[in-house]
């Protein structure tokens, strides 16, 4: 890099084409959730047959392409903008260097070197000829000092100014050079194989693309505003809502798990860096599974004298080596292609578009997916699962969201609803080992506060929605946490299939009088389990749960039967939840008290 090229080079330039690209990633989004959210989602609701699903499945690879396009723009966009940012500081140190250089007479050559004029040192009888100096750049503590001796020599007291000018300016030079060279290789690789078809490998890949970017724009990320620390949800959305679209855009694209994870900003901003993240993870998992094939586990009797078989000795092998990581690849697996299953039944009976509001693959894995815009509804659900909920087997509770999701719009009066599963902490994974112990749903309550937190940060409807908290098993007693450490931001609280709530008055939950909502069905034995340790008690010493009377909440009649088929289609228990969501308490059928207490008993 010479002074002619840095003096002429043009940031703007090269922030106008970050713009460019910004924008067609806009546009990619755009015709991606069209394609989505309209005419998948329309085929699906009014066609069916062999053509309708070959036109799925090719719109599903269109979708891909535009989000892949989508991801890649992102990141050409932020490199654009580190690139420009980079190279406009140099250019500010070069064009300052050069006017002060001017200003104390001095001349900056083409070459970038500096001629001083003639000068003389108090008390010298005559000047000193003027000359030419060249700096050189990042000099050492001892070059450095080896300058100054010699300026201080020097008869033209000229010399040692101009010495430093032309030194400020090599530093300008070799700062703009790294940058040039430091950016090179990093757009070159966000180039795209030639083709139309978006890969495992290529969604792997921008993960590396995202790494290499992140690495060369250290700088200008830092010059980003960050996050606030432990900020609220309240401080999240300000923090957000006060960065520039750019500034916007380099954080989705270079930190999408960040930002899908920060409560209080809106759900379309969540879901376009969870699916991101999502896209990313499900090809690392998948690339990893093909490189570690399971072999035959079993092969029949070699000799044939008996009919068993026998374990494969090649297994056995495999399984000593890979067979927990293989394990648990394939638990993300599982839980990704559920995720992704329910983005592919938009449209199905009416079900609107999904917003994936957080996802992780750590430890069992975090999943939050809304049946419908949250920020928008007037009627909003958020349902914690129970025990051994985990990310592969969150199939079952989003299509349990999708039930109450259905009901509730039926029965909201034309209002709109949105309802979430919410898979935000680490559930007990065994009932026999951990469901006894609170400290799961102690741990995971403060989560969930702020998240029903962040659901008001990000609304933007004029009223405030209705807003229902829903806990299965264990997830009920998460619920009773949040509302006994915190304050539980729900206007209704529907309990299914409870052992426990922490507390011994359904008054305790932090939801008006009259607005708490219990179902136990018969067979269920999970109720009964927390009579005997794991509820709340009171000041007798009895351990009380939401079905015992004296706990105090609307018992509603549930026409199902044991522990898991509370949102069953077609059923008085889905319809019950369906009008307490919908905000018609008032038409929901209840079970008198005393039968209730019996049959619990």
């Amino acid at each position: 890099m010479n002074l002619a090229t840095l003096k002429a080079f043009k940031p703007s330039e090269y922030e106008e084409a970050a713009d460019g690209y910004r924008a067609t990633g806009d546009m990619a989004s755009t015709a991606k959730d069209t394609v989505d959210n309209q005419i998948s989602a329309g085929v699906r609701n009014q066609l069916q047959g062999e053509a309708a699903k070959a036109a799925l499945d090719e719109l599903k690879k269109l979708s891909a392409n535009f989000h892949y396009a989508q991801t890649e723009c992102g990141l050409v966009s932020t490199a654009l903008s580190g690139l420009a940012f980079d190279m406009a500081a140099a250019k500010r140190k070069l064009e300052a260097a050069v006017e002060d250089a001017r200003a104390d007479g001095c001349t900056v050559n083409p070459d970038g070197s500096v001629s001083y004029p003639a000068g003389k040192k108090p008390g010298d009888e005559k000047p000193a000829d003027g000359g030419t100096v060249t700096g050189s750049a990042g000099g050492s503590p001892m070059s450095d000092a080896l300058e100054r001796q010699a300026a201080n020599i020097h008869p033209n007291p000229n010399y040692g100014r101009a010495m430093a000018y032309a030194n400020r300016i090599a530093d300008a030079l070799k700062e703009a050079t790294d940058a040039d060279a430091k950016w090179a290789p990093k757009l070159r690789a966000l180039k795209a194989d030639d083709d139309l078809v978006v890969s495992k490998r290529d969604w792997a890949d921008t993960q590396s693309d995202l790494g290499g970017v992140r690495e060369a724009g250290k700088d200008y990320l830092d010059s980003l505003p960050e996050p606030p620390k432990d900020g609220s949800p309240k401080d999240n959305a300000s923090w957000w809502k006060g960065l520039s679209l750019e500034e916007q855009s380099a954080h989705l694209a270079l930190n999408a798990a960040v930002v899908g994870a920060l409560d209080g900003l809106p759900a379309e901003t969540r879901d376009e860096a969870n699916r991101a993240v999502l896209a990313q993870a499900r090809a690392r998992v998948e690339l990893e599974l093909e490189r570690m094939p399971e072999p035959t586990r079993y092969s029949p009797n070699p000799n044939g004298t008996y009919p068993a078989v026998i374990q494969n000795d090649n297994w056995t092998k495999w399984n000593e080596k890979y067979g927990e990581r293989h394990a648990e690849l394939i638990k993300s697996r599982d839980g990704m292609k559920s995720i992704q299953e329910r983005f592919d039944s938009t449209g199905i009976k009416g079900l609107p578009e999904a917003y994936l509001l957080g996802f992780s693959t750590e430890g069992n894995g975090r999943a939050i997916l809304a049946n419908g815009n949250p920020d928008t509804a007037d009627h909003q659900a958020v349902y914690v699962p129970g025990t051994t909920s985990n990310l592969s087997s969150i199939s079952g509770d989003i299509n349990r969201m999708a039930n109450v999701w259905r009901v509730a719009t039926d029965e909201a009066d034309g209002a709109s609803v949105s309802t979430i599963t919410w898979l935000g902490y680490d559930a007990p994974q065994s009932i026999v080992k951990d469901s006894p112990f609170s400290h799961y749903a102690d741990d995971g309550a403060p989560a969930y506060n702020r998240f029903l937190d962040g659901l008001d940060a990000s609304h933007t409807a004029e009223s405030d929605p209705h807003r229902t908290a829903i806990g299965h098993s264990y997830g009920t007693t998460l619920i009773g946490s949040a509302a006994r450490q915190g304050e539980l931001n729900a206007d209704d609280v529907i309990l299914a299939g409870s052992p426990g709530v922490q507390v011994s008055k359904a008054e305790q939950l932090d939801v008006p009088k009259g607005h708490v909502w219990n179902q136990e069905a018969d067979w269920d034995v999970v109720p009964d389990i927390g009579r005997f340790g794991h509820g709340g008690n009171d000041r007798d010493g009895v351990w009380i749960i939401p079905s015992d009377p004296v706990f105090g909440a609307n018992q509603m009649t549930t026409d199902t039967s044991g522990h898991s088929d509370y949102w069953k289609e077609d059923t008085q228990s889905l319809r019950n939840q369906g009008l307490v969501v919908a905000g018609h308490g008032d038409d929901v059928k209840l079970e008198p008290l005393p039968s209730a207490y019996t049959r619990a008993r």
